[in-house]
């Protein structure tokens, strides 16, 4: 769903500036649940803007800033071993497969 800014007048961010804009939005999420906020694929490409990293750009109330995801999330329960299952990639590590 789009997230958009909830802001009295607009706010023009400077090169490498970073401004928190509000939303205005809260929301009380179940257990088990989260809510992802992801930027706005035509804004990162149009203007640069990311979460974090903003170009000179004018954002007005109302204008759809960000996208919020909200998604099922599973509690995971970590368990200490002496002896890991054998796999591909064997003692490579991350990202090895064993091939050249």
């Amino acid at each position: 769903m789009d997230v958009r800014a909830s802001i009295p007048a607009p706010v023009k961010l400077q090169p490498m500036e970073r401004v928190v804009i509000s939303t205005g939005l809260f929301i009380e999420l179940p257990n088990g649940y989260e809510a992802q906020i992801r930027p706005r694929s035509g804004l990162a490409v149009k203007h640069g803007i990311t979460c974090l990293n903003t170009p000179e750009q004018v954002i007005h109330p109302g204008d759809r800033i960000a996208q919020m995801v909200i998604q099922r999330v599973e509690k995971a329960e970590l368990e200490e071993v002496e002896i890991l299952n054998e796999t591909i990639r064997a003692g490579g590590g991350f990202g090895h497969t064993g091939k050249q």
